[in-house]
């Protein structure tokens, strides 16, 4: 996950003084790894991030935290005296999965973005039972192009590809689609207002009901209705 500074940019048009993006993601990332933990079929929780801050709470959780790494590496150039950028996102999934595989190499892999607040066990259960039949599997965001989870056996090789356009990215890899229904809560990832909008309406876990209720903003933050400012 990302740190407070980089989270959620846009999220920076949510009014005041509704929860700055940061801590907004923090909570989505708290959600989304609770539901995982409490599914039985889920042996550990490894989470990627280089946010001190953030990685207290989730390991309290149970959360096994896997240092994400410099966001620069050594180019072909010069002797490697220059750095070429890395894709930071897919550097830190790749460090995940990488960890994940020789840490718990009998184990089956699934990654999932941290932006899933309204993710429930259920679905993690559904997930895993269907990605069970297939080598490599795939699950895509409510809106059809992106993807909020990547599935493995234990043994396959999985090289991430999120970003715009990822679902075609990853079916081109070899995942194959999970037949979800579009409302499953596992493809409702949080990117922009309107997205939050919905998760607050479908109702979200217990750390973004929370800090949703302390900005005094959501009606009610038993049902997480979202609030009209929205």
């Amino acid at each position: 996950m990302k740190g407070s500074a980089a989270a959620k940019s846009r999220l920076g048009d949510l009014p005041e003084p509704f929860p700055a993006r940061g801590a907004l993601a923090e909570a989505f990332a708290l959600d989304t790894v609770a539901a995982l933990l409490a599914s039985a079929s889920v042996h550990r929780v490894l989470v990627v991030t280089n946010d001190p801050a953030a990685a207290a709470p989730l390991a309290a959780l149970g959360a096994q935290i896997v240092p994400e790494l410099p966001q620069t590496s050594p180019s072909d150039a010069a002797n490697g005296r220059h750095e070429a950028t890395r894709d930071p996102l897919n550097a830190a999934i790749a460090e995940g999965v990488r960890v994940a595989q020789e840490l718990y190499p009998q184990r089956n892999l699934a990654v999932l973005t941290g932006d899933l607040p309204a993710l429930t066990t259920a679905d993690v259960e559904t997930a895993l039972t269907a990605a069970s039949a297939h080598d490599r599997a795939m699950i895509a965001d409510e809106e059809g192009t992106g993807t909020t989870t990547l599935l493995a056996l234990a043994g396959v090789s999985l090289t991430p590809r999120f970003g715009p356009g990822s679902r075609a990215a990853h079916e081109g890899a070899g995942h194959v689609p999970l037949n979800l229904p579009a409302s499953a809560s596992i493809r409702r990832d949080v990117d922009t207002v309107d997205n939050l909008a919905e998760v607050l309406r479908r109702g979200v876990g217990a750390h973004t009901s929370a800090i949703i209720a302390r900005s005094q903003l959501a009606p009610d933050a038993a049902d997480s209705r979202p609030p009209e400012s929205l």
